[in-house]
């Protein structure tokens, strides 16, 4: 019975950290379904995230959550800026523009947060920070509950806005075929700042809803971009559906890996499930299959 409840804690708090990382996932997607960018400052955008949310519960004394609605449509207009100024520039050139123009990005944004913040850890105190709820047996931490909701959430919010109205159909109809939605008169230049902006401010969403469980470093998003390519990529590239299951299969892959083998590998479990899945289905859990001829 210890055996099956001890599963049963580490299952929910895998899905539950899995949503998190569905999140991070989800924005990298989101930007790679439709722009074809592998955005190596994705990472960074949540390490600001995360020193935004510190600095409004400083100053203003705000909670992490409240602090993410205010700073939203600010984060969203610089990422939407910083696409408009570079990335669209480079429509047309080869991938490696764009991904040294991101590389560029991340170590532009990374060495900012360190001459603002300095390199010292920070942490967020709240008054729920070692608070736990009791689903029979099972304690769930309430930030990872939150976390998880708040990340489920975004999620759908997404997910609505792709399917629901038009601004997310002229998204849609521009990763499915650019000149096509090019010839039915859309601004497919401004539907890619749209995506960059939305997809940087999930990252930097995933922040805020992370700084009560983790440690505050300017060179934090590094891992979390790795992290965000790993999701990707189990889950296939470029589907959001995909990013969800990655994300789960990520988060439990670390958690059951830590509880029950040794919890000093625990990036490493994410990434031997990660090349299990390359070798046996290299387009990802529900990407496409790719026909070779």
């Amino acid at each position: 019975m210890e055996t099956a409840v001890a599963l049963l804690q580490n299952i929910s708090g895998g899905i539950l950290i899995g949503g998190v990382y569905a999140l991070v996932g989800t924005g990298l997607s989101l930007i790679f379904g439709v722009m074809r960018v592998i955005n190596f400052a994705h990472g960074e955008f949540l390490a600001v995230g995360m020193y935004l949310a510190l600095v409004g519960h400083a100053a203003f004394g705000l909670e992490p959550y409240l602090a993410m609605l205010l700073v939203a449509p600010l984060g969203f207009f610089v990422a939407f800026s910083i696409e408009r100024l570079v990335l669209s520039r480079l429509v047309d050139s080869p991938e490696q523009s764009t991904l040294l123009a991101t590389l560029g990005l991340a170590l532009i944004l990374s060495n900012a947060l360190l001459l603002l913040f300095g390199a010292e850890p920070k942490t967020m105190y709240v008054s729920y920070a070692t608070a736990t709820v009791n689903l029979g047996r099972v304690t769930l931490s309430i930030p990872l509950l939150l976390a998880g909701f708040v990340a489920t959430m975004i999620i759908l919010a997404l997910y609505l806005f792709l399917t629901k109205t038009e601004p997310g159909r002229a998204v849609r109809a521009t990763a499915e075929n650019r000149l096509g939605a090019e010839l039915v008169g859309i601004n497919t230049l401004a539907v890619h700042s749209v995506v960059f902006g939305l997809g940087s401010l999930i990252a930097m969403a995933a922040g805020f809803v992370l700084m009560p469980l983790l440690f505050a470093i300017p060179t934090v998003g590094a891992g979390f971009t790795l992290k965000a390519f790993v999701v990707t990529v189990l889950g296939g590239m470029g589907s959001i559906s995909g990013a969800i299951g990655g994300g789960l299969v990520l988060g439990l892959a670390e958690v059951l890996g830590a509880s029950y083998l040794s919890t000093g590998y625990r990036d490493a479990y994410g990434l031997i499930a990660f090349l299990a899945v390359l070798l046996l289905r290299p387009e990802g859990l529900f990407g496409r299959t790719i026909k070779r001829v």
